[in-house]
Protein backbone atom coordinates (compact mmCIF):
# COMPACT_ATOMS: atom_id res chain seq x y z
CA UNK A 1 0.00 0.00 0.00
CA UNK A 2 3.00 2.27 0.39
CA UNK A 3 3.21 2.49 -3.37
CA UNK A 4 -0.34 3.76 -3.77
CA UNK A 5 0.85 7.34 -4.25
CA UNK A 6 2.47 6.36 -7.54
CA UNK A 7 -0.32 4.12 -8.72
CA UNK A 8 -2.05 5.14 -11.92
CA UNK A 9 -5.80 5.26 -11.95
CA UNK A 10 -6.12 2.02 -13.87
CA UNK A 11 -4.06 0.21 -11.24
CA UNK A 12 -6.68 0.93 -8.64
CA UNK A 13 -8.17 -2.35 -9.71
CA UNK A 14 -5.33 -4.13 -7.95
CA UNK A 15 -6.18 -2.42 -4.70
CA UNK A 16 -9.87 -3.21 -5.00
CA UNK A 17 -9.34 -6.88 -5.70
CA UNK A 18 -7.42 -7.04 -2.46
CA UNK A 19 -10.40 -5.51 -0.67
CA UNK A 20 -9.53 -1.83 -1.00
CA UNK A 21 -11.56 0.91 -2.59
CA UNK A 22 -11.08 2.58 -5.93
CA UNK A 23 -11.72 5.95 -4.37
CA UNK A 24 -9.05 5.26 -1.78
CA UNK A 25 -6.19 5.47 -4.23
CA UNK A 26 -6.09 9.28 -4.49
CA UNK A 27 -6.33 9.58 -0.70
CA UNK A 28 -3.13 7.61 -0.37
CA UNK A 29 -1.14 10.49 -1.86
CA UNK A 30 -1.41 12.69 1.17
CA UNK A 31 -1.03 9.85 3.63
CA UNK A 32 2.00 8.35 1.94
CA UNK A 33 3.90 11.62 1.75
CA UNK A 34 3.30 12.49 5.38
CA UNK A 35 3.67 9.25 7.30
CA UNK A 36 3.60 5.58 6.35
CA UNK A 37 0.57 3.58 7.38
CA UNK A 38 0.79 0.40 9.37
CA UNK A 39 -0.50 -2.75 7.64
CA UNK A 40 -3.49 -2.96 9.96
CA UNK A 41 -4.43 0.66 9.40
CA UNK A 42 -3.99 0.29 5.67
CA UNK A 43 -6.15 -2.78 5.64
CA UNK A 44 -8.78 -1.09 7.75
CA UNK A 45 -8.85 1.81 5.35
CA UNK A 46 -9.38 -0.60 2.53
CA UNK A 47 -12.23 -2.31 4.31
CA UNK A 48 -14.03 0.86 5.28
CA UNK A 49 -13.76 2.36 1.81
CA UNK A 50 -14.83 -0.90 0.21
CA UNK A 51 -17.89 -0.88 2.45
CA UNK A 52 -18.99 2.34 0.73
CA UNK A 53 -19.90 0.33 -2.35
CA UNK A 54 -23.66 0.09 -2.53
CA UNK A 55 -25.43 -3.20 -1.83
CA UNK A 56 -27.18 -2.97 -5.20
CA UNK A 57 -23.84 -2.89 -7.04
CA UNK A 58 -22.68 -5.97 -5.19
CA UNK A 59 -25.94 -7.83 -5.72
CA UNK A 60 -25.99 -7.07 -9.47
CA UNK A 61 -22.36 -8.14 -9.84
CA UNK A 62 -22.95 -11.36 -7.93
CA UNK A 63 -26.13 -12.20 -9.85
CA UNK A 64 -24.39 -11.80 -13.21
CA UNK A 65 -21.52 -14.00 -12.03
CA UNK A 66 -23.97 -16.64 -10.80
CA UNK A 67 -25.83 -16.78 -14.13
CA UNK A 68 -22.66 -17.34 -16.15
CA UNK A 69 -21.33 -19.93 -13.71
CA UNK A 70 -24.62 -21.85 -13.50
CA UNK A 71 -24.90 -22.18 -17.27
CA UNK A 72 -21.29 -23.22 -17.91
CA UNK A 73 -20.90 -25.88 -15.20
CA UNK A 74 -24.41 -27.38 -15.15
CA UNK A 75 -23.45 -30.56 -17.09
CA UNK A 76 -20.93 -31.44 -14.38
CA UNK A 77 -23.57 -30.79 -11.75
CA UNK A 78 -25.92 -33.21 -13.51
CA UNK A 79 -23.15 -35.83 -13.68
CA UNK A 80 -22.35 -35.46 -9.98
CA UNK A 81 -25.99 -35.71 -8.92
CA UNK A 82 -26.69 -38.74 -11.14
CA UNK A 83 -23.67 -40.62 -9.73
CA UNK A 84 -24.67 -39.83 -6.15
CA UNK A 85 -28.32 -40.70 -6.76
CA UNK A 86 -27.39 -44.01 -8.41
CA UNK A 87 -25.25 -44.90 -5.39
CA UNK A 88 -28.28 -44.13 -3.21
CA UNK A 89 -30.41 -46.63 -5.11
CA UNK A 90 -32.16 -44.52 -7.75
CA UNK A 91 -32.91 -46.82 -10.71
CA UNK A 92 -32.20 -45.49 -14.20
CA UNK A 93 -33.18 -48.79 -15.84
CA UNK A 94 -36.98 -49.23 -16.33
CA UNK A 95 -38.40 -51.80 -13.93
CA UNK A 96 -38.78 -55.11 -15.77
CA UNK A 97 -42.08 -56.20 -14.18
CA UNK A 98 -43.85 -53.05 -15.39
CA UNK A 99 -43.16 -53.97 -18.99
CA UNK A 100 -44.03 -57.63 -18.51
CA UNK A 101 -47.50 -56.54 -17.40
CA UNK A 102 -47.81 -54.30 -20.45
CA UNK A 103 -46.71 -57.14 -22.71
CA UNK A 104 -49.34 -59.51 -21.32
CA UNK A 105 -52.14 -56.96 -21.43
CA UNK A 106 -51.37 -55.38 -24.81
CA UNK A 107 -50.17 -58.40 -26.73
CA UNK A 108 -47.03 -59.37 -28.61
CA UNK A 109 -47.06 -56.30 -30.84
CA UNK A 110 -46.21 -53.99 -27.92
CA UNK A 111 -43.06 -51.97 -28.56
CA UNK A 112 -40.37 -51.70 -25.92
CA UNK A 113 -38.30 -48.91 -27.43
CA UNK A 114 -38.12 -47.25 -24.00
CA UNK A 115 -35.91 -50.20 -22.94
CA UNK A 116 -33.36 -49.24 -25.59
CA UNK A 117 -30.56 -47.01 -24.35
CA UNK A 118 -30.01 -45.51 -27.80
CA UNK A 119 -30.80 -46.41 -31.44
CA UNK A 120 -27.08 -47.00 -32.13
CA UNK A 121 -26.47 -49.46 -29.29
CA UNK A 122 -25.00 -52.72 -30.56
CA UNK A 123 -25.59 -54.67 -27.33
CA UNK A 124 -29.37 -54.79 -27.57
CA UNK A 125 -31.09 -58.19 -27.54
CA UNK A 126 -34.40 -59.12 -29.14
CA UNK A 127 -37.35 -59.21 -26.74
CA UNK A 128 -40.72 -59.80 -28.37
CA UNK A 129 -40.84 -57.53 -31.40
CA UNK A 130 -38.23 -55.02 -30.33
CA UNK A 131 -34.64 -54.85 -29.11
CA UNK A 132 -33.89 -54.34 -25.43
CA UNK A 133 -30.60 -53.16 -23.92
CA UNK A 134 -29.09 -54.88 -20.87
CA UNK A 135 -29.33 -53.07 -17.51
CA UNK A 136 -25.68 -51.98 -17.47
CA UNK A 137 -26.36 -49.79 -20.51
CA UNK A 138 -28.33 -47.59 -18.13
CA UNK A 139 -25.77 -47.65 -15.30
CA UNK A 140 -23.31 -44.81 -14.88
CA UNK A 141 -19.63 -45.63 -14.43
CA UNK A 142 -18.06 -42.18 -14.23
CA UNK A 143 -18.34 -38.52 -15.14
CA UNK A 144 -17.79 -38.86 -18.88
CA UNK A 145 -19.98 -41.97 -18.96
CA UNK A 146 -22.85 -40.00 -17.41
CA UNK A 147 -22.44 -37.17 -19.92
CA UNK A 148 -22.20 -39.62 -22.84
CA UNK A 149 -25.26 -41.63 -21.80
CA UNK A 150 -27.37 -38.58 -21.02
CA UNK A 151 -26.66 -37.22 -24.51
CA UNK A 152 -27.37 -40.59 -26.19
CA UNK A 153 -30.43 -41.54 -24.18
CA UNK A 154 -32.07 -38.23 -23.34
CA UNK A 155 -30.60 -35.67 -25.72
CA UNK A 156 -27.93 -32.99 -25.49
CA UNK A 157 -30.26 -30.50 -23.83
CA UNK A 158 -30.69 -32.82 -20.81
CA UNK A 159 -27.16 -31.91 -19.72
CA UNK A 160 -28.69 -28.60 -18.72
CA UNK A 161 -31.51 -30.27 -16.81
CA UNK A 162 -32.23 -28.09 -13.79
CA UNK A 163 -30.51 -25.02 -15.22
CA UNK A 164 -33.67 -22.98 -14.64
CA UNK A 165 -33.58 -24.09 -11.00
CA UNK A 166 -29.85 -23.37 -10.88
CA UNK A 167 -30.49 -19.85 -12.15
CA UNK A 168 -33.44 -19.38 -9.81
CA UNK A 169 -31.17 -20.60 -7.04
CA UNK A 170 -27.93 -18.93 -8.05
CA UNK A 171 -29.21 -15.39 -8.46
CA UNK A 172 -30.70 -15.01 -4.97
CA UNK A 173 -28.09 -17.24 -3.32
CA UNK A 174 -25.02 -15.50 -4.72
CA UNK A 175 -26.89 -12.19 -4.67
CA UNK A 176 -27.15 -12.69 -0.91
CA UNK A 177 -23.88 -14.55 -0.37
CA UNK A 178 -21.19 -12.36 -1.95
CA UNK A 179 -22.61 -8.96 -0.96
CA UNK A 180 -23.17 -10.18 2.60
CA UNK A 181 -19.68 -11.66 2.67
CA UNK A 182 -18.29 -8.27 1.65
CA UNK A 183 -20.33 -6.46 4.29
CA UNK A 184 -19.69 -8.96 7.10
CA UNK A 185 -15.99 -9.03 6.27
CA UNK A 186 -15.73 -5.24 6.49
CA UNK A 187 -17.71 -5.04 9.73
CA UNK A 188 -15.86 -7.87 11.45
CA UNK A 189 -12.48 -6.69 10.19
CA UNK A 190 -13.06 -3.17 11.47
CA UNK A 191 -14.04 -4.59 14.85
CA UNK A 192 -11.09 -6.98 15.11
CA UNK A 193 -8.50 -4.40 14.06
CA UNK A 194 -9.54 -2.14 16.93
CA UNK A 195 -10.45 -4.72 19.56
CA UNK A 196 -8.87 -8.11 18.76
CA UNK A 197 -6.07 -7.89 16.17
CA UNK A 198 -5.15 -11.53 16.76
CA UNK A 199 -8.48 -12.57 15.20
CA UNK A 200 -8.04 -10.49 12.02
CA UNK A 201 -6.63 -13.39 9.92
CA UNK A 202 -9.81 -15.35 10.66
CA UNK A 203 -12.18 -12.65 9.40
CA UNK A 204 -12.82 -14.36 6.00
CA UNK A 205 -13.75 -17.56 7.84
CA UNK A 206 -16.33 -15.83 10.07
CA UNK A 207 -17.73 -13.66 7.27
CA UNK A 208 -17.99 -16.56 4.82
CA UNK A 209 -19.71 -18.76 7.39
CA UNK A 210 -22.34 -16.15 8.27
CA UNK A 211 -23.04 -15.19 4.66
CA UNK A 212 -23.34 -18.77 3.47
CA UNK A 213 -25.67 -19.75 6.31
CA UNK A 214 -28.02 -16.89 5.46
CA UNK A 215 -28.02 -17.80 1.75
CA UNK A 216 -28.61 -21.53 2.39
CA UNK A 217 -31.59 -21.01 4.67
CA UNK A 218 -33.21 -18.57 2.23
CA UNK A 219 -32.94 -20.78 -0.86
CA UNK A 220 -33.14 -24.35 0.44
CA UNK A 221 -36.47 -25.26 -1.29
CA UNK A 222 -35.07 -24.31 -4.71
CA UNK A 223 -31.97 -26.39 -3.99
CA UNK A 224 -34.27 -29.32 -3.17
CA UNK A 225 -36.08 -28.90 -6.51
CA UNK A 226 -32.83 -28.68 -8.47
CA UNK A 227 -31.39 -31.82 -6.88
CA UNK A 228 -34.54 -33.82 -7.64
CA UNK A 229 -34.78 -32.50 -11.19
CA UNK A 230 -31.20 -33.53 -11.92
CA UNK A 231 -31.35 -36.85 -10.06
CA UNK A 232 -34.51 -38.36 -11.52
CA UNK A 233 -34.81 -39.42 -15.12
CA UNK A 234 -38.20 -39.45 -16.82
CA UNK A 235 -38.64 -43.08 -17.92
CA UNK A 236 -41.93 -42.62 -19.75
CA UNK A 237 -41.41 -41.81 -23.44
CA UNK A 238 -42.90 -38.56 -24.66
CA UNK A 239 -43.48 -37.21 -21.13
CA UNK A 240 -41.84 -33.92 -20.26
CA UNK A 241 -39.96 -33.99 -16.92
CA UNK A 242 -41.47 -31.75 -14.21
CA UNK A 243 -40.14 -28.26 -13.64
CA UNK A 244 -39.40 -26.43 -10.40
CA UNK A 245 -43.01 -25.79 -9.41
CA UNK A 246 -44.30 -29.28 -10.22
CA UNK A 247 -41.33 -30.82 -8.43
CA UNK A 248 -42.03 -28.89 -5.24
CA UNK A 249 -45.76 -29.59 -5.48
CA UNK A 250 -44.94 -33.27 -5.87
CA UNK A 251 -42.78 -33.14 -2.74
CA UNK A 252 -45.60 -31.54 -0.77
CA UNK A 253 -48.26 -33.90 -2.11
CA UNK A 254 -46.26 -36.89 -0.91
CA UNK A 255 -46.59 -35.71 2.69
CA UNK A 256 -49.72 -36.96 4.44
CA UNK A 257 -49.87 -35.84 8.06
CA UNK A 258 -52.80 -35.34 10.39
CA UNK A 259 -51.02 -33.44 13.15
CA UNK A 260 -50.41 -29.79 12.33
CA UNK A 261 -50.12 -30.38 8.57
CA UNK A 262 -49.35 -26.77 7.70
CA UNK A 263 -46.06 -26.49 9.54
CA UNK A 264 -45.00 -30.11 9.31
CA UNK A 265 -46.01 -30.44 5.68
CA UNK A 266 -44.13 -27.39 4.48
CA UNK A 267 -41.10 -28.41 6.55
CA UNK A 268 -40.40 -31.09 3.96
CA UNK A 269 -39.39 -28.32 1.53
CA UNK A 270 -36.38 -27.73 3.77
CA UNK A 271 -35.38 -31.40 3.70
CA UNK A 272 -31.62 -31.65 3.68
CA UNK A 273 -31.08 -28.06 4.82
CA UNK A 274 -29.03 -29.32 7.76
CA UNK A 275 -26.83 -31.34 5.42
CA UNK A 276 -26.59 -28.36 3.07
CA UNK A 277 -25.47 -26.09 5.90
CA UNK A 278 -23.08 -28.80 7.11
CA UNK A 279 -21.63 -28.81 3.58
CA UNK A 280 -21.70 -25.14 2.62
CA UNK A 281 -20.54 -23.59 5.89
CA UNK A 282 -17.33 -25.67 5.99
CA UNK A 283 -16.99 -25.03 2.25
CA UNK A 284 -16.94 -21.30 2.89
CA UNK A 285 -14.77 -21.74 5.98
CA UNK A 286 -12.20 -23.49 3.78
CA UNK A 287 -12.70 -21.56 0.54
CA UNK A 288 -12.37 -17.95 1.68
CA UNK A 289 -9.37 -18.29 4.03
CA UNK A 290 -7.67 -20.21 1.21
CA UNK A 291 -8.71 -17.79 -1.52
CA UNK A 292 -7.74 -14.52 0.16
CA UNK A 293 -3.99 -15.28 0.72
CA UNK A 294 -3.63 -16.78 -2.76
CA UNK A 295 -5.33 -13.75 -4.29
CA UNK A 296 -3.11 -11.33 -2.35
CA UNK A 297 0.03 -13.20 -3.39
CA UNK A 298 -0.96 -13.29 -7.06
CA UNK A 299 -1.96 -9.62 -7.05
CA UNK A 300 1.36 -8.70 -5.47
CA UNK A 301 3.06 -10.51 -8.35
CA UNK A 302 0.92 -8.59 -10.84
CA UNK A 303 1.98 -5.35 -9.17
CA UNK A 304 0.87 -1.78 -9.81
CA UNK A 305 1.31 -2.09 -13.56
CA UNK A 306 -1.12 -4.98 -13.92
CA UNK A 307 -4.01 -4.53 -16.32
CA UNK A 308 -7.59 -5.74 -15.97
CA UNK A 309 -6.84 -9.08 -17.67
CA UNK A 310 -3.99 -9.95 -15.29
CA UNK A 311 -6.07 -9.00 -12.26
CA UNK A 312 -8.97 -11.04 -13.63
CA UNK A 313 -6.61 -13.98 -14.09
CA UNK A 314 -5.30 -13.67 -10.54
CA UNK A 315 -8.81 -13.72 -9.11
CA UNK A 316 -9.87 -16.65 -11.29
CA UNK A 317 -6.78 -18.68 -10.37
CA UNK A 318 -7.26 -18.04 -6.66
CA UNK A 319 -10.94 -18.93 -6.87
CA UNK A 320 -10.24 -22.07 -8.90
CA UNK A 321 -7.67 -23.36 -6.40
CA UNK A 322 -9.72 -22.51 -3.31
CA UNK A 323 -12.97 -23.89 -4.76
CA UNK A 324 -11.34 -27.18 -5.77
CA UNK A 325 -9.81 -27.73 -2.32
CA UNK A 326 -13.04 -26.87 -0.51
CA UNK A 327 -15.13 -29.07 -2.83
CA UNK A 328 -12.93 -32.10 -2.25
CA UNK A 329 -12.92 -31.66 1.53
CA UNK A 330 -16.70 -31.34 1.76
CA UNK A 331 -17.67 -34.07 -0.73
CA UNK A 332 -19.01 -36.51 1.94
CA UNK A 333 -21.43 -33.84 3.15
CA UNK A 334 -22.52 -33.17 -0.43
CA UNK A 335 -23.28 -36.89 -0.85
CA UNK A 336 -25.34 -36.78 2.35
CA UNK A 337 -27.24 -33.71 1.13
CA UNK A 338 -28.09 -35.35 -2.18
CA UNK A 339 -29.23 -38.55 -0.49
CA UNK A 340 -31.49 -36.66 1.90
CA UNK A 341 -33.05 -34.52 -0.79
CA UNK A 342 -33.86 -37.39 -3.15
CA UNK A 343 -35.49 -39.41 -0.35
CA UNK A 344 -39.06 -40.21 -1.39
CA UNK A 345 -40.21 -41.68 1.93
CA UNK A 346 -41.78 -38.67 3.74
CA UNK A 347 -41.15 -40.07 7.22
CA UNK A 348 -37.47 -40.64 6.49
CA UNK A 349 -37.19 -37.26 4.79
CA UNK A 350 -38.58 -35.49 7.86
CA UNK A 351 -36.85 -37.53 10.55
CA UNK A 352 -33.49 -38.60 9.12
CA UNK A 353 -30.50 -36.57 10.33
CA UNK A 354 -27.28 -35.72 8.52
CA UNK A 355 -25.27 -37.82 10.95
CA UNK A 356 -27.50 -40.86 10.41
CA UNK A 357 -27.22 -40.39 6.65
CA UNK A 358 -23.42 -40.27 6.80
CA UNK A 359 -23.32 -43.41 8.95
CA UNK A 360 -25.64 -45.17 6.49
CA UNK A 361 -23.44 -44.18 3.53
CA UNK A 362 -20.32 -45.38 5.38
CA UNK A 363 -21.90 -48.76 6.17
CA UNK A 364 -23.09 -49.39 2.63
CA UNK A 365 -20.31 -47.82 0.56
CA UNK A 366 -17.39 -47.10 2.84
CA UNK A 367 -14.93 -44.33 1.94
CA UNK A 368 -15.72 -44.72 -1.75
CA UNK A 369 -19.39 -44.10 -1.00
CA UNK A 370 -18.61 -40.91 0.91
CA UNK A 371 -16.66 -39.56 -2.08
CA UNK A 372 -19.12 -40.58 -4.80
CA UNK A 373 -19.08 -37.94 -7.52
CA UNK A 374 -15.97 -36.19 -6.18
CA UNK A 375 -14.57 -35.82 -9.72
CA UNK A 376 -17.41 -33.81 -11.24
CA UNK A 377 -17.90 -31.96 -7.94
CA UNK A 378 -14.32 -30.70 -7.92
CA UNK A 379 -14.42 -30.13 -11.67
CA UNK A 380 -17.54 -28.04 -11.21
CA UNK A 381 -16.60 -26.10 -8.07
CA UNK A 382 -13.15 -24.93 -9.17
CA UNK A 383 -14.22 -23.12 -12.34
CA UNK A 384 -17.48 -22.02 -10.70
CA UNK A 385 -15.78 -20.23 -7.81
CA UNK A 386 -13.17 -18.79 -10.16
CA UNK A 387 -15.82 -17.42 -12.53
CA UNK A 388 -17.99 -16.03 -9.74
CA UNK A 389 -15.16 -14.29 -7.87
CA UNK A 390 -13.43 -12.80 -10.92
CA UNK A 391 -16.63 -11.69 -12.68
CA UNK A 392 -18.05 -10.30 -9.43
CA UNK A 393 -14.99 -8.17 -8.72
CA UNK A 394 -14.70 -6.87 -12.30
CA UNK A 395 -18.36 -5.88 -12.60
CA UNK A 396 -18.30 -4.31 -9.15
CA UNK A 397 -15.28 -2.26 -10.18
CA UNK A 398 -16.89 -1.12 -13.45
CA UNK A 399 -20.14 -0.11 -11.74
CA UNK A 400 -18.30 1.73 -9.00
CA UNK A 401 -16.14 3.61 -11.51
CA UNK A 402 -19.18 4.57 -13.57
CA UNK A 403 -20.97 5.93 -10.51
CA UNK A 404 -17.84 7.75 -9.38
CA UNK A 405 -17.44 9.42 -12.79
CA UNK A 406 -21.10 10.47 -12.88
Amino acid sequence: MAGCSRMPKSAATVVEFDGASYANAPKSDSHSTSSPQSPSASRLGSASSDSQARFGERALSAAGAAVISAILVNPLDVAKTRLQAQAAGVAYYPMQHQYERRFVSLGPSTMFSDLRCSPSCTRAAIFGTDSVCPPDCFQYKGTMDVINKVVRQEGFARLWRGTNASLALAVPTVGIYLPCYDIFRNWIEEFTVHNAPILTPYVPLFAGTLARSLACISCSPIELARTRMQAYKELRPGVKPPGIWKTLVGVLSSVRTNDNPNSRGYRVLWTGMGAQLARDVPFSAICWPTLEPIRRRLLSVVGDEGNAASVLGANFSAGFAAGSIAAFATCPLDVAKTRRQIEKDPSRALNMTTRQTLVEIWRTGGLKGLFTGVGPRVGRAGPSVGIVVSFYEVVKYILHQRNADS
